[in-house]
């Protein structure tokens, strides 16, 4: 996961019946996991949510609440068993020592693809993060092809999530939609997101799109929404059909009215931002 936080009501699915009979979403009890709880109903008779943090309670027989360390791989198979696809969300989802990252984030991807392959699960849909790649400048514009340039240790455990879906494709045939997210919030907080924002509507069309369209193989795609100066390019993703229909543009104004940033300060410089200037940890 990236940048998110907040809830917001469902949107419609396109469908009347669900396509997915179960779907496991993990990080159900983080900020997107609360947003995409509700929306991501319409597209399954049961939604199975899991966090290692408290959750609401199912909220009838459409909901199972599983709660689930990702570190403990036992755990985690019984988790996947009896699902039909996952979005996976969980994990440490800001920047943080090395070793807090590896036991969600490394332990525990490793530990939901392993429970995949073992359970016969076909489709994940991982939250990957603009962080990724948070060290190229704001001047430059990429694609899903360019060279990954992770910002800090959560971006580096989303890499190496990255290089576990392209190895469970090639070596099971399990296919992953990676997104990297920008930053899904009600709306952008500052100038850099202005051009990372994603809204709440557009992440839940994009993780439709990741879910039910054929043949993704491993797909990386970025998690934007059509917002006016945007520094990735999706056209290696477009057999998803995904189109954006929200813009950042209408919240320029009021966040042209903060200060602006010093042109020193990694919000400024790096499409990471100040990811690319956190730790070291523990000196």
């Amino acid at each position: 996961m990236s940048e998110t936080t907040g809830a917001a009501p469902a949107a419609q699915h396109s469908e009347a019946a669900p396509r997915l009979s179960r779907l496991l979403l993990t990080g159900a009890a983080g900020g997107l996991g609360k947003v995409l709880r509700e929306r991501l109903q319409p597209m399954a008779r049961v939604i199975r949510l899991s966090d290692v943090a408290e959750m609401a309670p199912a909220a009838g027989p459409h909901e199972e609440v599983a709660p689930c360390n990702l570190a403990d791989k036992k755990a985690v198979d019984a988790l996947v068993a009896g699902c039909d696809a996952i979005v996976h969300l969980g994990g440490v989802s800001v920047e943080r020592p090395f070793e807090e990252i590896l036991e969600a984030n490394i332990r525990g991807v490793f530990h939901v693809y392993e429970a995949a392959r073992r359970h016969g699960v076909k489709r994940i849909v991982f939250a990957s993060s603009n962080h990724v790649i948070g060290f190229y400048k704001q001047s430059e514009h990429i694609d899903a092809h360019a060279a990954r340039r992770p910002d800090g240790y959560y971006g580096l455990s989303k890499s190496f999530g990255e290089d576990m879906a392209q190895f469970y494709y090639d070596r099971y045939g399990i296919e992953t939609v990676s997104i990297r997210i920008g930053s899904s919030f009600p709306e952008p907080a500052n100038r850099r997101m202005m051009s990372t924002w994603l809204s709440y509507r557009d992440l839940t069309t994009l993780i439709e799109k990741s879910l039910f369209t054929p043949g993704v193989k491993h797909t990386v795609v970025y998690g934007a929404s059509a917002n006016r100066d945007v520094w990735w390019d999706n056209s290696a993703a477009a057999h998803l059909g995904f189109a954006p229909q929200d813009s950042s543009e209408v919240f320029r104004d009021k966040v042209e009215a903060q200060p602006p940033v010093a042109p020193t300060d990694p919000n400024a410089i790096y499409q990471g931002g100040a990811f690319t200037a956190q730790g070291p940890f523990g000196d």
